[in-house]
């Protein structure tokens, strides 16, 4: 079934891709009329433009002021990652039983691009690569209100994760942790898809507050900073197999994704 992209979805994504980039930072007005200004649109794709980053939590309405791009707190953030952590697990694993094989090779291609990006120590392509191979298994859970929740969150915080690949050693540690997530996946492993993952979230989570931590507080980009020792973000415990999963082999699976 074919999607057709409407004028308040061209608006929507427009204006998303400057919030989560930070050329659009927290407070920064957005009205109606700013963008049927600037978009040379009527009202109606407007108002829905804004309805849909408000949908998201991109953008909220305050008192006095109107549409505003939203802030958000180092513990929100926390709060975010934290609620990550389980979702994304849930992904891989659902992607273990459910990915198809189209899937499979763009999941392949996605850690091929991050190696190639980490070879030539290319944060910003590597950070791209990365957002590919998540988003490839969102899609590969076949569960579409999971990987619209997944989106919308990390559509909150990717503003403020955008350094976290230049931090020492984090490309050189992700890379890694995606082998085990794509070869539980590719492997039909449910709970290792689910622990790999959840791992995974769960080191770029503490390197990110460990980022935060070490910027002053007028740099970090957040509402507010309120900063603890000893925080870290822990992954949940691996949940018992589905009881109707049914193992796939593994080299046939593989043979066939390398097809």
């Amino acid at each position: 079934m074919s999607t057709r992209i409407t004028l308040s979805d061209k608006i929507r994504a427009a204006i998303e891709a400057e919030i989560t980039s930070g050329q659009l930072s927290a407070g920064s007005r957005i009205d109606e009329q700013m963008l049927m200004d600037r978009f040379d649109v009527s009202r109606t794709p407007a108002r829905e433009a804004l309805l849909g980053l408000m949908s998201i939590g991109l953008v909220v309405s305050v008192p006095r002021q109107g549409a505003v791009v939203a802030s958000i707190s180092l513990a929100e953030c926390i709060a975010i990652l934290e609620t990550l952590m389980p979702l994304e697990g849930l992904a891989a694993q659902l992607s273990a039983r459910r990915m198809p094989v189209a899937l499979c090779k763009r999941l392949v291609q996605a850690d091929a691009d991050c190696q190639h990006a980490a070879a030539h120590g290319d944060a910003v392509a590597y950070a791209a690569a990365n957002r590919e191979f998540h988003e490839t298994i969102y899609d590969g859970s076949r569960n579409d209100v999971l990987a619209q929740q997944l989106r919308s969150m990390r559509l909150r915080i990717r503003h403020h994760q955008l350094a976290l690949f230049d931090r020492p050693g984090r490309i050189r540690h992700s890379l890694a942790e995606h082998q085990r997530v794509l070869q539980a996946i590719l492997e039909g492993d449910e709970d290792l898809a689910y622990t790999a993952m959840t791992g995974h979230i769960s080191r770029g989570g503490n390197v990110f507050a460990d980022a935060v931590a070490s910027m002053p507080v007028a740099a970090s980009g957040f509402a507010s900073v309120t900063r603890s020792s000893g925080t870290s973000i822990t992954p949940p415990a691996t949940p018992a197999k589905a009881i109707d999963n049914t193992q796939r082999k593994v080299g046939k699976r593989l043979s066939t994704t390398k097809a």
